[in-house]
């Protein structure tokens, strides 16, 4: 019965991006906050990868060679500026119409960005690694949070990072997050999220370390009003934050 159970909410989590699916690409749509959180999410996601695989960003095609599987993809927002870099990207999602979508704008702009319809356990199921594996503002709709990390850590190849967002749960972030956002300003339909499954940064790091990770950078992602920006912040988790970490080196 839990099964089944956790099924029909992921269906029901599925359910509310494909019905908004044709708005992936337009900066003032549904997904305006995605558009606007998108430079801080990239700034993150390549200074990480600068570090961890020594690569340069002022180089021609920084990140070639490179393998980056990006799950919960949607319309292909994160995959298509790492595919311009030159990695080579896949993304999944369990939206189909999402995935048509991604599919199309990348046929449209030029970019080969594989996009499969796929969830990440069958995915990981199948013995694929990556260098790197994105999973952004995902977890908070995922009805068995452990078992998903744990899955998309074993996509994570020997030498790879794994790099997440979310959102903590607190009542600061059920204040700005849900009231806020939904409500208020009505950037996001209402019932997008669900406070109870945000998850705090110290339940985030037990989940990593639990799925055979090593948490080696978490930043807070803060609002400014004023500018109407996004920023990285080395002090403030209170409401998004990202995370990297590495596999952990099994011991010879």
């Amino acid at each position: 019965m839990q099964h089944s159970t956790s099924f029909s909410v992921y269906n029901k989590e599925t359910d509310k991006f494909n019905a908004l699916a044709d708005q992936w690409w337009d900066p003032k749509g549904k997904f305006r906050p995605l558009h606007l959180l998108q430079p801080c999410r990239l700034d993150f996601i390549n200074s990480q990868i600068e570090i961890e695989f020594d690569r340069q960003l002022g180089n021609k095609l920084p990140f070639t060679g490179l393998t980056v599987l990006d799950v919960g993809a949607g319309g292909g927002l994160l995959c298509e500026p790492l595919a311009r870099l030159g990695a080579t990207v896949t993304g999944i999602d369990l939206a189909a119409r999402s995935i048509a979508v991604a599919r199309v704008h990348a046929e449209q702009s030029g970019l080969n960005i594989t996009y499969r319809h796929i969830s990440v356990k069958e995915m990981a199921a199948e013995g694929h690694q990556f260098d790197i594996v994105l999973c952004m503002e995902v977890i908070e709709h995922v009805p068995d949070q452990q078992s998903f990390v744990t899955s998309c850590a074993k996509l994570v190849n020997s030498n790879g990072i794994m790099i997440c967002s979310t959102i903590s749960r607190n009542p600061k972030s059920y204040a700005l997050a849900i009231v806020g956002a939904e409500y208020i300003l009505r950037w996001l339909p209402r019932g997008t999220h669900q406070w109870r499954k945000f998850v705090k940064p110290s339940e985030f790091l037990t989940m990593q370390k639990n799925a055979g990770l090593k948490p080696i950078d978490c930043k807070g992602m803060v609002f400014n009003p004023i500018k109407w920006t996004w920023n990285i912040s080395s002090r403030d988790t209170s409401i998004n934050y990202i995370t990297a970490a590495k596999k952990l080196e099994i011991p010879k």
